[in-house]
């Protein structure tokens, strides 16, 4: 399958300044190492802890900053070396659905105006063809013409929501970025919205990276996930291999403190120990190693290398095959929160619902 997106070796380090003169006194390694590739029509999931870079990440992929160091093609083409024109054009082809439906939208303008705005700045609709498409928009994801006329102080928080995608995919782009795109909404409308972005997907053949803390939702959504620590990705690999067999100790963790709804069920979970360290000053070696029951010396002072088998199993971990399976408990016991796949079927088969939320 040939790559859209292609991201070789991408970092950015953010400069500390401190004192009077505000000089540099450290670098904060958000994102350290990164690469992966995502193909037309393929969702992959970036999970992690808070902090870990995976937002960072997805505005880099955006060109929204600067790296400090790799490159991202799209299409072949690296988009850091492109000037202002042709950046500009190629905007069209990658958006992005912010986390906070209530920060992202502006409050000065009606939906109609914002979801028009990417029509006018890429000159591809005006006047008339352009309140069309905005109503074409509108309707695609579950809203109502007479919805353009108003603010978005008028709109829940689902609703608005709904507003960022049409708004991101008013000017056509072939790769959506979502930045946690329903991590602030109630479980009924995550539901939703969830439902909506796969239907979107299926419809228009978009690419996603979805970035996301949230695995019940991520297993529901995804094709492949990468799962991240500390600027560095310690495993990438397709979603019915990890969630059944995790081969990076973080990763184990992460599955198992997935909340099962049964107060009747227990599990054994491996239960990390220390705080994550500053990534001003992240440790030699492994990353992980400060808090991993498996550290040995090696992984002190070796950073381990993230490889991939041929299934596309990929992982940074000295010691993954000394401990494989890890103890997970996920594979009979973790999916999607039940509430939220109750009511996923339910808003299938009432489609009229969604127009609410």
């Amino acid at each position: 399958m040939t790559a859209l997106l292609e991201v070789d070796n991408l970092a950015k380090h953010f400069p500390v300044r401190r004192g009077v003169l505000q000089r540099v006194r450290g670098q904060v390694k958000a994102v350290d190492g990164v690469s992966f590739t995502l193909a037309a029509g393929e969702t992959l999931a970036v999970v992690g802890e808070s902090g870990c870079g995976k937002s960072t990440l997805g505005r880099l992929v955006l060109r929204l900053i600067e790296p400090t160091a790799g490159s991202v093609r799209w299409k072949g083409q690296d988009i850091f070396a492109l000037a202002p024109g042709p950046l500009r054009a190629l905007r069209r082809e990658m958006q992005i659905v912010f986390q906070d439906p209530y920060a992202s939208l502006n409050p000065r303008l009606t939906v109609g105006e914002m979801v028009g705005e990417p029509l006018m700045l890429h000159g591809l609709a005006r006047g008339r063809a352009a309140e069309a498409r905005v109503v074409e928009l509108l309707h695609l994801v579950g809203l109502a013409p007479e919805h353009a006329r108003r603010y978005p102080h008028e709109f829940s928080g689902g609703q608005r929501q709904r507003i960022g995608i049409a708004r991101a995919l008013a000017a056509g782009p072939q790769l959506l970025v979502g930045d946690e795109p329903v991590s602030a909404l109630d479980v009924s409308i995550r539901a939703q919205v969830v439902n909506l972005l796969q239907d979107i997907q299926q419809r228009l053949g978009l690419a996603y990276l979805f970035v996301s803390h949230d695995l019940g939702v991520v297993r529901h959504v995804a094709d492949r996930v990468a799962v991240m620590y500390l600027g560095r990705i310690v495993e990438l690999a397709p979603k019915p291999a990890l969630y059944a067999a995790p081969r990076h100790p973080y990763t184990a963790a992460l599955l198992a403190a997935i909340p099962v709804a049964d107060p009747r069920l227990k599990r054994d979970r491996p239960i990390l120990e220390g705080d994550v360290p500053s990534p001003m000053a992240p440790p030699p070696g492994c990353r992980f190693h400060t808090r991993c029951p498996y550290a040995i010396d090696r992984c002190r002072v070796e950073s381990p290398a993230l490889t991939a088998d041929a299934a596309g199993h990929a992982v940074a971990c000295h010691r993954w095959q000394e401990l494989a399976p890890l103890p997970s408990a996920v594979a009979e016991t973790v999916a999607i929160d039940p509430r939220l796949a109750a009511l996923q079927g339910a808003f299938r088969r009432r489609p009229e619902v969604s127009a609410g939320a």
